[in-house]
């Protein structure tokens, strides 16, 4: 299997540019240098920059320009501390993987995919000049296996696109279920030598979200350990989870969380990667900030030990707040040991 070279350890930078709202107060002040400054002083070698179309476009779809120069911005921080990047198109008009977002027909509406062509063209031509340093994710989180043969389509059609104004930038493309490590087998073949398999992983999600107040069906005091067995952890997705998840097949119920896991449920998305001559990466992945600091420590240890053996690059999410956030004063006691583990 490839390996990304420069895009193995790696940190999202969400809320800023993305999932926020859409100030210029925000765009100007969540993220600045001195944060660039500090992910490149913890041995991080990119950041994956999650972008929302309003930041780049107006209802009509023309340019905004100040939201160009706020990815202008991080590409030059990026630069100057030596970091790598990942511009990640979160949302785009007519969808999002959130539907309190309220985005909807993408899938069904050929006018709205133009839309999307277009905005890829335009970032393309303003940016395909970076692609030793810059690669391109087409959109988050596809959410329902239905879309997967729409997506496909659509997503080499965007790739035709881009490349006849960036013939050999890196460009990300992930799968259903929010990027499921079980869906990378259903991923379009590679359009060329320069696509990335990408994938997200939160498992187990009853531990990784435990008490998450965005899961309709989750008691937001639910809290489980990390050593707690699969049996339990299981019962409790069962009860407080309604979205696919990878789950414990093929574990004993009495048998604990290990690396054993993520290695049972990455095997699969190797075997294609390798099969196909394509890297694996994975765009997202982290823990509650309802996990004790230390819990967290232990999850992001036992799947460093997977991505490390396999050489999948990765981004932990988050560099700050959204739920997730690393450099919040909760994680000051064990950020020094977490950081090894990204």
């Amino acid at each position: 299997m490839k390996t990304w070279k420069g895009y193995q350890k790696g940190i999202n930078v969400g809320g800023w540019l993305s999932q926020c709202d859409d100030t210029e107060e925000t765009y100007s002040t969540f993220i600045t240098e001195k944060d660039i400054q500090t992910i490149c002083s913890w041995g991080m070698d990119h950041v994956r920059v999650p972008i929302d179309y309003e930041l780049v476009e107006d209802k009509d779809g023309n340019p905004v320009e100040s939201g160009y120069g706020h990815i202008q911005d991080v590409i030059d921080w990026c630069g100057k501390y030596g970091l790598n990047m990942i511009l990640d198109l979160h949302k785009t008009m007519g969808y999002s993987f959130d539907d309190a977002h309220g985005e909807r027909g993408f899938f069904d509406s050929p006018e709205l995919q133009e839309r999307f062509y277009v905005l890829w063209e335009r970032l393309a031509e303003r940016y395909g000049k970076y692609e030793e340093r810059l690669a391109f994710e087409l959109l988050n989180e596809v959410t329902e296996q239905s879309y997967c043969d729409k997506w496909n389509a659509i997503s080499y059609e965007c790739i035709r696109r881009i490349r006849k104004i960036a013939p050999t930038i890196k460009i990300l493309v992930g799968g259903y279920w929010n990027n499921s490590v079980d869906s990378v087998k259903d991923i379009a073949m590679p359009y060329d030598e320069n696509i990335i398999y990408n994938f997200h992983c939160y498992e187990p999600l009853i531990f990784t979200h435990q008490g998450a107040p965005w899961i309709p069906s989750m008691d937001t005091e639910f809290r489980i350990s990390i050593d707690a067995p699969y049996g339990e952890m299981n019962a409790a997705g069962e009860k407080m989870l309604q979205q696919v998840t990878t789950g414990f097949a093929g574990f004993s119920p009495e048998d604990t969380l290990t690396s054993a896991y993520f290695e049972k449920i990455f095997a699969e998305a190797i075997a294609v990667a390798e099969e196909r001559d394509v890297a694996l990466y994975c765009g997202e992945y982290g823990v509650i900030d309802r996990v004790a600091p230390e819990d967290a420590v232990k999850w992001y240890a036992m799947i460093n030990q997977i991505f490390v053996k396999n050489g999948i690059g990765r981004a932990a999410w988050n560099y700050k707040v959204m739920d997730f956030g690393i450099s919040d004063a909760r994680m000051d006691a064990v950020r020094e040991e977490l950081v090894k583990y990204l």
